[in-house]
């Protein structure tokens, strides 16, 4: 089926058309794209945040698509089997969107990076042994790493030093298997992750600084940076060489933009001056059900891209 044909069959345009732009800056907003026309960064939708219009994976994509978007993000797509990820990287190559990041590593318990243990060790580098091979399979540049919990044993010079020795450990990793994904280590808030090794981006910065690889970067959630420590802006341009993706939702109730107080059209053309042309991943949820809540989130975005 066609976008044309798609967006008939699921009435999707006329919708979108009568909803229009709602929020808070609805009044002062810049001139808008059209319905469906490209946005101006690589926004990434993920599966299930367009269900209400599109049932199977690969109709999901294609909604996406027809409404501008340009990059995806799985999470879970190193956990899908092999032929489904050839299938879906098949069809956003048709449709010439960006795989965003999927996740290599995340342990919200165990010290894994930060305790120098050996038995953790060999598991993270198999893990991102893994990672190289999904990646190829998918057409991934990125894969998130979260590194695991704080060691309350050790000083903190010591865990910064076990990370760094891991981390250049899984670059040297990636490199034997002949591959060019780049690990984004991402810092996640206090209150929704609790003793966790990462949370800041001057910390995610120092990482990357010290291990020194091309494989090795930041991702900036701009939701967990608002809980964490606010001052996005200048946090950006601090670390910017070091961030490798950006994701987002708004705060509180990590939603879409303009449902809390984060002014997205502000950063996102902060980071559009700067020249960032990665994907920016829309990792939240949805302020309202529905289609109608899924067209409010398009619109948000529309909103969001305006400047």
């Amino acid at each position: 089926m066609d976008r044309r044909s798609f967006l008939a069959a699921g009435g999707a345009a006329a919708a979108f058309s009568a909803t229009g732009v709602t929020g808070a800056h609805a009044d002062d907003r810049g001139p808008q794209a059209s319905p469906g026309e490209p946005f101006q960064l690589l926004y990434a939708p993920h599966f299930g945040m367009f269900k209400n219009h599109a049932k199977s994976l690969e109709d999901q994509l294609q909604f996406a698509a027809d409404q501008g978007f340009r990059a995806w993000e799985d999470n879970g797509m190193s956990g899908r089997d092999e032929a489904t990820q050839r299938r879906l990287a098949a069809k956003m190559g048709k449709l010439g969107m960006t795989m965003g990041v999927f996740i290599a590593h995340g342990d919200f318990s165990q010290p894994t990076f930060a305790s120098g243990r050996k038995d953790h060790q060999e598991r993270v580098l198999k893990e991102i042994d893994r990672a190289c091979v999904v990646a190829e399979r998918v057409n991934a540049t990125w894969c998130t790493v979260v590194p695991g919990a704080v060691d309350p044993r050790k000083d903190a010079g010591y865990q910064f030093a076990n990370c760094v020795e891991l981390l250049k450990r899984c670059c040297e990793r990636i490199d034997q298997n002949k591959s060019d994904l780049v690990m984004v280590l991402e810092p996640l808030n206090f209150r929704d992750h609790p003793r966790l090794y990462l949370t800041k981006m001057a910390q995610g910065f120092a990482l990357c600084r010290a291990v020194g690889s091309a494989h090795c970067k930041v991702l900036n959630d701009l939701y967990h940076q608002q809980i964490t420590e606010g001052n996005l802006i200048p946090n950006i341009d601090a670390s910017y060489s070091e961030i490798g993706y950006f994701q987002c939702g708004d705060n509180p109730g990590r939603r879409e933009p303009y449902t809390g107080e984060i002014n997205y059209r502000n950063v996102f053309a902060h980071i559009h001056r700067k020249g960032f042309r990665g994907v920016v991943g829309m990792e939240h949820g949805l302020s309202q059900g529905g289609k109608e809540g899924e067209l409010k989130l398009i619109n948000a975005y529309r909103e969001a891209d305006a400047f």
